[in-house]
């Protein structure tokens, strides 16, 4: 069965660092108790000097790191530049999803306008498969491209590279997964996780590697920097969309793509994010934009994704909702019933879940995976049958390194890629069985036991009478949230109902007016998927919340409302 929830708090800091921290950043000889709480939370997340703060709270373009830190970028630039001066023709090639295509309409984007010779490819997720493929090669050499840009991919193509090489193709790889021990033998290798890498920030994702090079290119060409910073809304999007954290030179990217996109957005984002409220978030890029990028590649090619990005077809629009709501109806068909399989084969307690039907769609077993994770909270693989062996999309939970356990299996895989949350693999027909009791053993073995359960992770104690709009206003400095920048959680203790209503299409919600036995303030409150904690909260006994600030915004009138995310009565 489904793990129950765990209610847990992060680590407190010490409270000599709290008070230290507090007064220099406000100044103030009675320290309000909300001022100790901002400086709480900027000590988790690693921030322990006014300096620090200054930085994560105004993170700035000109904190970027010279992107000439990163090993092989002067290669990389001096091969682009090289390739322009002989007039050879370049080949852009990219991944499927949102980060890939992204990363495509980037370069592209850039280099089409300063040179002609430019053209992009992304491989077909079916015939194809994941990464750089000899069709895709071939393509460069019936077009007498002489130079090949992989975006997002690529870090694991040794013999792609000689596949080109055969052909009078160099490769330039950019990528942000994780390399083997032995690094492909191209024209020049970016990706920082690379061992012999000394760049400072790791967690680029592939768009911001495209970008790391964009920017070196127009160092090199004495081009302003305002002419890479046009693309940041991409950037935005790729690095929301691929759930790397938000955190160093990524929070300076996503903060500055997200106010381009809000002050002065491309007619390609305004399509994407029509649904939006405004102000635009990273959870409208994640949950609005993102899934219409990768819909084109999962329902049909994602080319036609790149071609809606780099605005040669303002009319995908259309096509990509339409391929949007295909892949909604195809997900929640393959989840009912990777779910009957489970069931069936007795399943709900094994330490990993490893299905496979072979008519499940390639495209979105990615999808079934994360859900069937958030159904059961555990290390997650779904397999399909694609061609002659089997594809799969893995999904982890918190703390286990899904890549590493992979490692382990790796004498059952045909090929495997990706990083700690989420991978992809390939195997033979005949292996699927004993991979699948491999996997779920290295799981059993390695996942803590206090690991196996989802966790709401409290930032700090917070009673609803201390709640101001001064400190919620400064709790929004800590945005753009996202991974290891989480939105904070608080507890608020002695909580009192003085209404309770259910809401949405199923009564599964529940929407209240919250107060404290203080009954100093009153707030809206929505529990989402609480609607079975109706009677207890109703009941008159207080009871203990955990739950975020944001915002409701009706008819003009703007107020701080609760998001509860846990009742414990």
């Amino acid at each position: 069965m489904p793990n129950k929830l765990v209610w847990n708090f992060l680590p407190t800091p010490q409270q000599n660092e709290v008070e230290t921290l507090a007064s220099a950043l406000f100044q103030v000889q009675e320290i309000l108790p909300w001022h100790r709480t901002i400086a709480s939370l900027l000590l988790q997340r690693g921030i322990a000097t006014v300096e620090q703060a200054k930085t994560f709270f105004n993170p700035s373009l000109s904190d970027l790191f010279n992107p000439f830190l990163m090993k092989d970028m002067d290669r990389a630039v001096e091969r682009i530049l090289l390739a322009m001066a002989h007039k050879e023709r370049i080949l852009i090639y990219g991944d499927y999803d949102v980060d890939g295509t992204s990363s495509v309409a980037l370069l592209y984007l850039f280099l089409s306008k300063i040179y002609p010779e430019v053209a992009y490819y992304v491989p077909d997720r079916y015939r194809e498969g994941y990464g750089v493929s000899c069709e895709g090669i071939d393509f460069a050499q019936d077009n007498e491209m002489s130079l090949i840009i992989t975006l997002d991919c690529g870090i694991k193509a040794h013999d792609k590279v000689l596949y080109a090489r055969e052909r009078g193709i160099d490769m330039i790889i950019t990528d942000h997964h994780t390399p083997d021990d032995t690094i492909p033998p191209a024209v020049a290798v970016l990706n920082p996780k690379r061992t012999d890498c000394s760049y400072p920030y790791k967690e680029l994702c592939g768009c911001g590697i495209g970008f790391k090079l964009i920017q070196a290119l127009c160092k090199s060409l004495g081009y302003p920097l305002e002419t890479a910073y046009a693309y940041l809304d991409l950037v935005a999007l790729a690095t929301c969309a691929d759930i790397v954290p938000i955190t160093g030179e990524n929070r300076i990217l996503v903060s500055a793509g997200l106010k381009q996109i809000n002050e002065r957005p491309s007619e390609v984002m305004q399509l994407l994010l029509s649904t939006a409220n405004p102000p635009i978030q990273v959870r409208d890029l994640v949950f609005v934009a993102a899934p219409r990028i990768n819909a084109a590649g999962r329902m049909n090619h994602a080319s036609r994704a790149v071609d809606f990005l780099i605005g040669e077809s303002m009319g995908e629009a259309t096509l990509l909702e339409h391929f949007n709501t295909q892949r909604k109806t195809t997900d929640e068909q393959i989840t009912q019933e990777a779910l009957s399989q489970i069931l069936h084969s007795h399943e709900e307690d094994a330490p990993a879940t490893v299905v496979f039907s072979p008519h499940w769609h390639k495209g979105v077993i990615g999808i079934v995976a994360s859900r069937l994770t958030e159904i059961y909270y555990r290390p997650t693989i779904v397999f399909t049958q694609s061609g002659e062996v089997l594809a799969a999309s893995a999904r982890s939970v918190r703390g286990f390194n899904l890549y590493e356990a992979l490692c382990e299996c790796k004498d059952e895989l045909i090929q495997f890629g990706g990083h700690t949350a989420a991978a992809g693999m390939t195997l033979l027909p005949e292996n699927y069985q004993r991979f699948k009791l491999k996997f779920q053993a290295v799981v059993d073995r390695t996942l803590p036991q206090e690991l196996r359960s989802p966790t709401i992770m409290i930032s700090a104690k917070m009673p609803l009478h201390a709640i101001t709009s001064s400190f919620y206003r400064c709790l929004q400095r800590f945005s753009p949230f996202g991974p290891k920048n989480m939105t904070p959680i608080f507890q608020a203790d002695e909580v009192i109902a003085k209404s309770v209503s259910l809401v949405g299409s199923d009564c599964s919600h529940l929407r209240m007016i919250l107060t404290d036995t203080s009954l100093k303030q009153e707030f809206v409150a929505i529990g989402f998927g609480l609607g079975h904690k109706k009677e207890a909260v109703e009941s008159g006994k207080p009871f203990t919340i955990a739950y975020e600030l944001s915002e409701n915004h009706w008819r003009g009138t703007t107020s701080l409302q609760l998001v509860v995310k846990m009742i414990n009565d």
